[in-house]
């Protein structure tokens, strides 16, 4: 090799070797340039082909969203429903006298007929098991969407209360006072218009011994409290549901 080398640079005059490490040197920079350059476009590639996945998220945590909303707003409009019933047979235990034992019996059966929200969050609930929730970009967003699922479980706790005290309270006791049969297909010939149950004749035999129940008096209180502060926490949820879709949208917008 060295003796190559000699010859090479015998080759070569003095004049050539500047103009040869000229080269060389140029050579060498358009290498690293392409390097460099090849680099920057596989970031961006690959940022591109990220963007494009947080925008299909996104989208789908918006659909989420607004499905919940409406799931909410029925819900609201339901528990609405029982807050009002649980708060008229709470009357009647307090004096107040029943003029209609069938409107009594649907607004017990109101009541009794309560059930749970389930928060339509498919897409977060994905990304947050798969680790896919950093390829959120937005802090305003992410955060949003864990404040927003803490809402919910607050929400979840507070009905695993409320069916600990309908079941201590309510449904439990009125197993051995009420005909549930009777109720049931008294209630469904109210809400359908005589379509299906049957019209039956509820009397103040039917609800004496409930009415003397003050256990079951409580149960229908807590209800209505329940109820009262569950209506309050849907609407706060929906204000944090509408407010993470405009920031979503303006997201989508900007990039």
């Amino acid at each position: 090799m060295p003796f190559l080398n000699k010859i090479r640079k015998d080759l070569i005059p003095a004049q050539g070797m500047k103009r040869y490490s000229l080269y060389a040197v140029g050579e060498i920079i358009l290498v690293v340039l392409g390097i460099l350059i090849a680099l920057q476009i596989n970031n961006w590639s690959e940022a591109h082909k990220t963007r494009e996945t947080e925008k299909v998220y996104l989208t789908n945590i918006k659909h989420d969203l607004e499905s919940s909303i409406a799931e909410l707003n029925k819900f609201i409009e339901k528990r609405k429903v029982i807050l009002s019933s649980s708060e008229k047979v709470v009357s009647h235990y307090e004096g107040k006298p029943v003029e209609d034992w069938n409107q009594f019996n649907r607004e017990l059966v109101d009541v009794y007929s309560w059930d749970r929200f389930f928060q339509i969050d498919h897409t977060f609930q994905e990304m947050s098991s798969s680790g896919n929730l950093s390829i959120i970009s937005s802090p305003e967003i992410k955060n949003g969407l864990l404040q927003l699922d803490q809402s919910y479980k607050k929400l979840k706790f507070k009905e695993d209360h409320l069916r600990y005290d309908s079941e201590q309270c309510l449904f439990e006791p009125s197993y051995g006072m009420l005909d549930i049969h009777e109720m049931a297909d008294n209630y469904h010939y109210q809400m359908s218009n005589g379509k299906s149950g049957k019209p039956g004749n509820m009397t103040a035999t039917d609800f004496e011994q409930m009415l003397k129940d003050k256990r079951q008096k409580n149960g229908f209180v807590f209800i209505g409290m329940y109820m009262d502060g569950m209506i309050g926490d849907s609407k706060q949820i929906i204000k944090k549901c509408e407010t993470l879709v405009r920031l979503i949208d303006s997201d989508l917008k900007e990039k």
